[in-house]
């Protein structure tokens, strides 16, 4: 018996019926209660370890040669993308955005780095604040209320405090900006207080108060030196682990961001020793073996950063942090590895170049 024709524009399958009658993918999911979809495939975060559909990966997370990709990806607000190409090296961004958007911020940092030094802490806030609000509203998504205004006034405070003050300065002020948090929270009524109020700690910190170690280091006579010294180095971190992850990249290092290989770190490892053992050299007149040991705890903090990073995320339920840089991801994406490596490269600057 000879089927019966379609009439011409119906759609052929089921679920074209129901995507026709349901509209776009984009936009709020009715069924989303409390940060989590009932009824709905797991957020990312809930997935079991190895399924490669549950790991919001980092853009610049070092991708695993060789490795089958999956028929759909998600995109960051969480709708289903098309199918991956086969073929070909997954490098999990757009790189020449990428490579845009750090020259941009490089020229930026040692445009202001070594010419007026006031306006550099300007451009350091400014990043810093973006990142602080990406946080803020990246705990949201789990209906996890954190004041914003308290949390970038004391961002300056604590950032200006640092520079013109000093460690005392940079203490304080990060213990008037919790109290000033825990005290404003405390008005929005008891429910959730502690969860708040944890949250919101965690924020003064994490990246506040370690972004005030910045200014501590720029105060030095060399400070401009010691500053860019940082950068590179862990820069350098992501770029050797990126590239070597993709060319060599074989063993995974960790199911908590499984595009991280044992050979990507090895390429950071390898990026971070070259570069702070010549700039150690050239740069800050010290010693070869001295930059290669700040370059291996930067490789190694780097890493931790961007896993803490992802566990965050993951709890989250989120891909990124923001939007903000094209090839990126936001700010915080970017500062993840900086904020691990700030305080121990400063500690060990400080040992090595004690003037």
């Amino acid at each position: 018996m000879t089927p019966e024709p379609r009439p011409a524009g119906t759609d052929a399958s089921a679920e074209g019926v129901v995507r026709s009658a349901l509209g776009p993918a984009e936009g709020p999911d009715p069924r989303r209660a409390n940060g989590r979809h009932e009824g709905a495939e797991p957020p990312a975060g809930d997935a079991a370890p190895g399924d490669p559909r549950g790991v919001p990966g980092r853009a610049e997370e070092h991708a695993e040669a060789g490795a089958a990709p999956s028929d759909a990806t998600r995109n960051g607000s969480g709708t289903v993308a098309g199918p991956a190409k086969s073929g070909g090296i997954r490098t999990g961004r757009n790189l020449p955005a990428a490579i845009g958007v750090g020259l941009v911020l490089g020229a930026a940092v040692i445009g202001t780095l070594y010419t007026v030094k006031a306006l550099f802490l300007l451009v350091l806030a400014a990043a810093v604040g973006i990142g602080a609000v990406e946080m803020v509203r990246a705990l949201a998504v789990r209906d996890i209320r954190v004041p914003l205004a308290p949390q970038l006034a004391g961002l300056a405070v604590m950032i200006a405090g640092a520079y013109w003050g000093g460690p005392i300065w940079l203490l304080g002020a990060f213990t008037l900006t919790v109290l000033v948090l825990l005290t404003t929270r405390m008005f929005q009524g008891a429910e959730g207080y502690v969860r708040d109020a944890s949250a919101g700690v965690l924020t003064a910190v994490y990246p506040s108060l370690i972004a005030g170690f910045v200014p501590l280091m720029l105060a030095k006579t060399d400070g401009p030196d010691r500053v860019v010294l940082f950068v590179a180095v862990t820069v350098c971190s992501d770029i050797g682990g990126y590239f070597a992850g993709i060319l060599f990249g074989r063993h995974k290092m960790s199911v908590i961001s499984p595009k991280k290989t044992w050979e990507g770190f090895a390429g950071s490892v390898l990026a971070c020793v070259l570069c702070g053992s010549l700039m150690m050299r050239f740069l800050l007149d010290g010693q070869y073996w001295q930059g290669a040991v700040i370059g291996v705890v930067a490789a190694v903090c780097a890493t931790l950063g961007d896993l803490v990073e992802s566990v965050i995320k993951r709890d989250l339920g989120i891909k990124d942090m923001g939007s903000v840089l094209p090839g990126h991801g936001g700010l915080m994406d970017r500062l993840d590895s900086l904020l691990a490596t700030l305080v121990p490269v400063w500690l060990l600057l400080a040992a090595f170049l004690p003037g």
